[in-house]
C-alpha cells in the first residue's frame, strides 16, 4: 500500500513544500499537487510614513508590498521565520514571531513598539491582526495586496480520492481546510489530515477525515513532522532523518 500526499497549496508554495516532503521522505511516498487557490497580486498602498512598522502574515504578503514599491527603509514584524526571511531578502528590516497570528501580536506588545503598523494582507485572512493591535491601543491599518482565487480539484486529485488507499492532506489554515473538503465531498479513500493549528484541524467537518493531527509549531516544518509521523502509522516506514 503507498500513500500519498496531497498537497493543495498554491504555487510555488506547493512546489517548495513537495520538494520538503521528497527530501524527507523519499521515494516512500507519492507526491501529488493540485492547489486549490491561485494567488494574484495587486491593490494599492496607503501613505507610508518612515515611522511606519510593517507587519506581514505570509510570504505572499512580503511579495504583495514589494510589487507596489520598491521601498524598503522599514521595520516588519513576521508571523514566522520563513515569512521573516523572505522580508529580509526583500531588504527590510524583519523580526520574527516565530508563531501564529497570537505569538506576533504577544511579541509586538513584549517590544513595546508604538507603531504605527501597516499589515499587509491577502483579501482572506485567518486572524485580524490589525484589530488586535488596536486593542492593545496602538494605531494600525491594513492593506490588501493579494487575493486567493479558488481554483477546483484537479482530475488527478479526484481520481486519487476516489480510490481506497489513504491520502494524508496537509492543511495550512481554516480556509483551505474548508476548500478542501468542500471541494472533496463522496471521497472513498481515508483522509488523513496534517493541520498547521488547532483553528486548521476545526475547520475539518465532523466525520470527513479518519484522523486530523495537529502541527506542535505552525509552519511548515511542524506539518511535516506530523506528515512524518501519519506515514509512519500507515506504511511502518521510518522516514530519513
Amino acid at each position: 500500500m503507498t500513500v500519498t500526499i496531497l498537497i493543495t497549496r498554491p504555487e510555488p508554495a506547493a512546489t517548495r513544500f513537495a520538494d520538503q516532503v521528497g527530501a524527507r521522505l523519499g521515494d516512500k511516498v507519492v507526491i501529488l499537487r493540485a492547489p486549490l487557490m491561485r494567488i494574484d497580486y495587486g491593490g494599492a498602498l496607503p501613505d507610508i510614513g518612515g515611522d511606519d512598522v510593517l507587519v506581514f502574515t505570509s510570504r505572499h504578503g512580503v511579495a504583495g508590498f514589494c510589487r507596489l514599491t520598491e521601498r524598503r527603509d522599514f521595520t516588519c514584524y513576521a508571523v514566522g521565520d520563513a515569512t521573516a526571511e523572505a522580508a529580509s531578502r526583500a531588504g527590510l528590516r524583519a523580526i520574527s514571531a516565530g508563531g501564529d497570528a497570537d505569538a506576533l501580536l504577544a511579541r509586538i506588545a513584549a517590544d513595546g513598539v508604538e507603531g504605527p503598523f501597516l499589515h499587509l494582507r491577502g483579501e482572506h485572512v485567518a486572524s485580524d491582526i490589525s484589530g488586535g493591535l488596536r486593542q492593545q491601543g496602538r494605531i494600525a491599518k491594513e492593506a490588501v495586496v493579494y487575493r486567493q482565487v479558488d481554483m477546483p480539484l484537479s482530475d488527478q486529485a479526484q481520481a486519487l480520492l476516489a480510490k481506497e488507499t489513504p491520502v494524508i492532506v496537509p492543511l495550512m489554515s481554516p480556509r483551505s481546510a474548508q476548500a478542501f473538503f468542500e471541494r472533496a465531498k463522496g471521497a472513498v479513500a481515508p483522509i488523513h489530515v496534517a493541520a498547521i493549528s488547532s483553528n486548521a484541524a476545526d475547520a475539518v467537518p465532523a466525520g470527513q477525515a479518519q484522523l486530523v493531527e495537529i502541527a506542535q509549531t505552525p509552519d511548515a516544518d511542524g506539518v511535516l513532522i506530523v506528515i512524518c509521523d501519519l506515514v509512519k502509522r500507515l506504511e511502518g516506514l521510518n522516514p530519513a532523518k
